[in-house]
């Protein structure tokens, strides 16, 4: 009964550690002042390797691209279009049948918003992504996050 439940806790134990190796992805936020009451809103992901994330420009019928959605703020204003500042690899994936845009080791999706005043605020919102390796996907995760800006 003893090494019956020995091994039943050695096997839960390695199940716990292999479950909490599997976080590719790591995200920072942060925001920078580029302009009076202009804003860069930074959500950078550090990718381990092998592992990589996708664009939010995947074809239909691939991975789960990166998708950024902003809380609602009446105090903000998004402007344009979220950027993504890093290394683009197009691959054609087997898996899905179609080219992807993936990026390893750090991409750093940029958003540009203006506050309404020189008032302290927050913005929010989720990101959304999936990280693959040349074996595997994880499932999709959603991060929340929320950023400073605004003040004097």
């Amino acid at each position: 009964m003893k090494k019956g439940m020995t091994l039943f806790l050695l096997m839960g134990i390695t199940v716990l550690c292999m479950a909490q190796a599997e976080e590719p992805v790591a995200w920072t936020f942060s925001s920078k002042k580029i302009a009076d009451k202009v804003y860069e809103i930074h959500l950078t992901a550090a990718v381990s390797s092998p592992w990589h994330t996708y664009s939010q420009n995947t074809p239909d019928g691939g991975p789960v691209p990166t998708k950024i959605d902003f809380n609602k703020n009446p105090l903000i204003i998004v402007e344009g279009k979220t950027k993504e500042v890093g290394k683009m690899e197009t691959k054609h994936e087997k898996t899905f049948g179609v080219d992807v845009k993936q990026y390893s080791g750090k991409v750093d999706f940029v958003q540009v918003i203006k506050i309404k005043s020189n008032v302290k605020t927050n913005i929010s919102g989720n990101v959304e992504f999936m990280a693959c390796d040349d074996t595997q996907c994880l499932p999709p995760k959603s991060i929340p996050f929320t950023v400073s800006v605004g003040g004097k």
